[in-house]
C-alpha cells in the first residue's frame, strides 16, 4: 500500500515538475522590415474609408492590397495638436510580422491649438503572409 502511495506522489510530482519546466518561447527577430509612412492621399481609397471611420478611438488595422500590406495604428482623439507617432520597431520573426509604434506628446515650448486631433499613421510595406502583431 505504501508503494502505491510512493508511485502515485512520484507520478503527481513529476508532472508537476515537467510542467514547470516548460517556456514560452518568443520567436526569433530574423530581419528589420523596411516601410514606407504613407500620405493619406496615397492610400488606398477603401483603406482610407476604414481609417476615416476608426480614427476617434484607437485602432489597429492591416490591409492587403497589389502586393503591399498596410500596417495602421491609431491612438484615438487627442485634446490637442502637436502628437506625432514614432515606428519603435518592425521586424519579422518566422511566424509574425511585429510593429511597435509610440504617440509622442507636444515637445516642451512647442505651440499647439486646443482642437481636437486624431493621431494614427499608416505604414506601408511589401507583402508577407504572416500575422501581424501590435506590440
Amino acid at each position: 500500500m505504501q508503494d502505491m502511495r510512493k508511485w502515485c506522489c512520484l507520478l503527481i510530482l513529476t508532472f508537476l515538475l515537467s510542467g514547470c519546466g516548460m517556456q514560452t518561447q518568443e520567436s526569433e527577430r530574423l530581419k528589420d522590415l523596411d516601410f514606407t509612412v504613407m500620405d493619406l492621399e496615397k492610400v488606398p481609397e477603401e483603406l482610407r474609408d476604414v481609417l476615416e471611420e476608426k480614427k476617434s478611438m484607437p485602432f489597429k488595422v492591416t490591409y492587403e492590397d497589389d502586393g503591399y500590406l498596410y500596417i495602421c495604428v491609431g491612438y484615438g482623439e487627442q485634446d490637442t495638436s502637436g502628437y506625432s507617432i514614432a515606428v519603435e520597431d518592425l521586424y519579422l520573426t518566422d511566424n509574425a510580422i511585429c510593429v511597435d509604434t509610440e504617440l509622442l506628446g507636444p515637445g516642451k515650448g512647442e505651440t499647439t491649438t486646443a482642437a481636437v486631433t486624431c493621431p494614427y499613421i499608416v505604414l506601408k510595406l511589401e507583402y508577407l503572409d504572416k500575422s501581424v502583431v501590435f506590440e
